[in-house]
């Protein structure tokens, strides 16, 4: 965030004419945050801004949030424009003016910034930050481009390449120092030969890159690391569903409405959180986590549930959910989940936990190894509900099963212990009654 100044810095600086601007800086909006990926200016330059206001979005580790301006000013200047990529934290990404200061006071604090060296090398290899500093050319120099030498083309002309499938390297840019612009890959296609129309149509570039973003990295990050220094095993059950399923119905149908809509509507996953933290709460030893310090006993259960997002996936986490009623439970899901889609969560609603459900049961899928999400220790499974035909008294009947399957960490749970816990979710499952009293 921007670094307020005080009140008799300003006064001295305004006595002997120094520069007033004020950086603003990439900020660490996470513990584990060291660059950021700028999405989007709420504000132009030449903006007022009030201290409190949102002025920018930027993508983190975690989420996509919200910055505001701690300072009052004119916006002056936006250093690095909007969807740039690997921003450092502390790099300066904007200069806020006050009253009475021009474009002399901006130009002084980017020379400072300059003559300090704070633009990471990857930013000045960013195409996006190449053109906002690039210098004015009044006779564009055509160049022609090979294979070896690298292609600078606009992010819109290589776009419209990807999709028409032409070569990059064999187009002469009209852009400022040859750069490849749109009207030059409107000039290739429309000279392409009509023989190309009847071909089978093979896109010549026969793959693209799709960039990391930062939820991505990190995920990817966090599950190598759980898969190499955490040793898993794993443990599956099956669990009848009938009496669960009826009475989720017979609550469903009684739930109070406002409107003629149901104040809740209780999901199989909503019965599977409450009983996963019943049956924590059974077999405390099991709601605990590794360090090199000793082994961490929780003292409150608190769910971490996988949801899908568009970059990822990511966890938010139902508090004291052994002390919740199912309707609580179901209602506060619902509103974690729609925001966590929108990356709206704050971070104590997905930072913490101490037990993870990852539920694909509504893909159709009928059984899955989930990876353990450190520091917990346990993860569980679980599969969608089916119809089966077991053997019951040497008889085959036909009921409804769910197939759930629990990853520990052997360092804290051995295997006599997540059996105790799977099968006391199991008991919870099978006699759902248990969890409302």
């Amino acid at each position: 965030m921007p670094q307020p100044k005080t009140k008799a810095i300003k006064s001295l600086n305004y006595k002997f004419g120094l520069s007033m601007a004020i950086e603003i800086l990439m900020p660490a909006l996470s513990p584990t945050m060291t660059e950021g990926n700028l999405v989007k200016w709420l504000k132009k330059e030449g903006d007022k801004i009030k201290p409190g206001e949102v002025i920018a979005e930027i993508e983190t580790d975690k989420a996509t949030m919200e910055v505001e301006s701690a300072d009052s000013g004119i916006l002056g200047k936006i250093v690095v424009p909007a969807k740039s990529d690997g921003i450092g934290v502390n790099q300066l990404i904007a200069i806020l003016l006050e009253p009475g200061e021009d474009a002399k006071a901006i130009d002084a604090l980017l020379a400072k910034h300059k003559n300090a060296g704070s633009a990471p090398a990857h930013a000045v290899a960013s195409p996006v930050k190449q053109a906002v500093n690039a210098p004015i050319v009044t006779a564009p120099t055509p160049v022609t481009h090979t294979g070896e030498s690298r292609i600078f083309a606009s992010p819109l002309a290589k776009r419209i390449a990807a999709n028409e499938g032409v070569n990059l390297s064999t187009i002469i840019g009209s852009g400022p120092h040859g750069r490849i612009v749109k009207a030059d890959i409107a000039v290739t296609t429309v000279a392409k030969p009509v023989k190309m129309a009847l071909s089978l149509g093979r896109n010549s570039q026969e793959y693209t890159i799709e960039p990391l973003t930062q939820i991505r990295k990190v995920i990817a990050k966090r599950l190598l690391e759980a898969k190499l220094t955490v040793p898993h095993f794993y443990l599956t059950i099956d669990c009848e569903m009938d009496n669960l399923l009826a009475l989720r119905n017979e609550i469903n149908v009684s739930a109070p409405k406002d409107k003629e809509n149901p104040l809740y509507k209780i999901s199989v996953n909503d019965f599977v959180i409450k009983a996963s933290a019943h049956a924590l709460k059974t077999v405390p030893k099991a709601n605990a986590s590794w360090t090199d310090e000793g082994i961490v006993r929780y003292n409150n259960i608190d769910i971490s549930v996988a949801v899908a997002i568009e970059d990822g996936l990511t966890t938010p986490i139902i508090r004291n959910a052994d002390q919740k009623g199912i309707a609580q439970i179901s209602n506060e899901m619902k509103e974690l989940a729609k925001r966590a889609k929108a990356n709206a969560l704050k971070l104590e609603e997905f930072q913490g936990g101490s037990f993870s459900i990852s539920n694909l049961g509504m893909y159709g899928i009928k059984h899955f190894s989930a990876i353990i999400n450190p520091p917990q220790s346990c993860i569980l499974a679980v599969g969608a509900a089916e119809q089966r035909a077991v053997v019951k008294e040497n008889k085959i009947e036909i009921v409804t099963m769910m197939t759930a399957t629990i990853s520990c960490d052997h360092r804290v749970v051995d295997g006599a212990l997540g059996a105790e816990l799977l099968n006391t979710f199991k008991q919870y499952i099978e006699t759902p009654a248990l969890m409302l009293v």
